[in-house]
């Protein structure tokens, strides 16, 4: 921890989590938990190449009302790699840690980015088994936006070692490129971000995670969301800009509330953690704003 970090930022990593694994079609799921078991549960879903402790100086802010659980994808994290990858499949996962790390009723799920769309995935789905979903900055356009991020994915198709911990630490970035200000978070998310290998370090993602398939388009999708659902993106957005906001909010029937935060760009819980915390909490607090839509 260093010394210029904020109060809030320190004494959120200082609460202790709990750690657990579930098998999901062959491949070891990794997650972590906050607070207790007979709350109600709260997932939170990380995006494309992260993994769950882009969550856990977050986490702790809900875990005096919620049971908290983030999963590493499959491919990212502490989880295991498979041989090939979909939304589909990463959606299943989410609802086996549901069940594997005690959940007492059906999760809110919040997804960023990627883990937004398998959030809506999993909605489209599994509707019934979830109490509502949050889709943090999740762009999706005409075309979908599955073909944009396999696009991103040719940022990491080459991935080096490095000869030590402290030079690939130096190398990490944000994709998509953005300017962040919160070095601090920054920090602590690339200490989770890489694993010794031989011959030096590297990152735990596997970077063959990008060349997946959906059996649907994104869009069909988010259209039979059938639980409650609303939408948060950032303001300065590039992945999420206001007109794939009004697309994603006609495609859930006009019944979803559209938050913008402020001087948040798609790293939105990076740029602005305490506003997207104070927008999740509002939402979970008035969680009547939309009715869930019947089939």
């Amino acid at each position: 921890m260093a010394a210029e970090d904020p109060a809030w930022f320190s004494d959120a990593l200082a609460v202790p989590y709990e750690e657990g694994e579930v098998l999901v079609e062959g491949a070891p799921i990794h997650f972590l938990t906050w607070g207790k078991p007979d709350r109600p549960p709260l997932m939170l879903v990380h995006g494309g190449a992260a993994h769950a402790h882009w969550w856990s100086y977050l986490a702790p802010m809900f875990a005096a009302e919620w049971f908290v659980v983030a999963p590493d994808l499959s491919g990212h994290g502490d989880s295991g790699h498979r041989g090939s990858y979909s939304q589909e499949l990463w959606a299943e996962e989410l609802m086996a840690v549901a069940g594997d790390a005690g959940c007492a009723g059906p999760p809110v799920v919040v997804g960023h980015s990627l883990g937004g769309l398998v959030t809506v995935v999993a909605a489209a789905r599994h509707g019934d088994e979830l109490a509502g979903a949050i889709i943090a900055d999740s762009g999706i356009r005409r075309p979908d936006p599955e073909s944009q991020e396999g696009h991103r994915g040719h940022h990491f198709q080459n991935r080096r070692v490095y000869p030590d911990r402290q030079t690939v630490l130096s190398r990490f970035k944000l994709v998509p490129p953005q300017p962040c200000e919160n070095d601090f978070i920054l920090r602590h998310i690339a200490v989770h971000s890489v694993r010794q290998v031989e011959g030096g370090w590297t990152w735990k993602f596997d970077p063959n995670l990008f060349g997946r398939h959906l059996e649907r388009p994104m869009s069909a999708y988010l259209s039979d969301v059938a639980c409650r659902v609303a939408l948060v993106r950032g303001e300065l957005s590039q992945v999420n800009p206001p007109e794939t906001a009004d697309y994603m909010y006609e495609l859930l029937h006009r019944r979803a509330p559209v938050i913008s935060i402020p001087q948040a760009r798609h790293h939105l819980m990076l740029d602005q953690p305490l506003a997207f915390v104070t927008a999740v909490r509002a939402l979970l607090g008035d969680w009547d704003h939309s009715v869930p839509r019947h089939r």
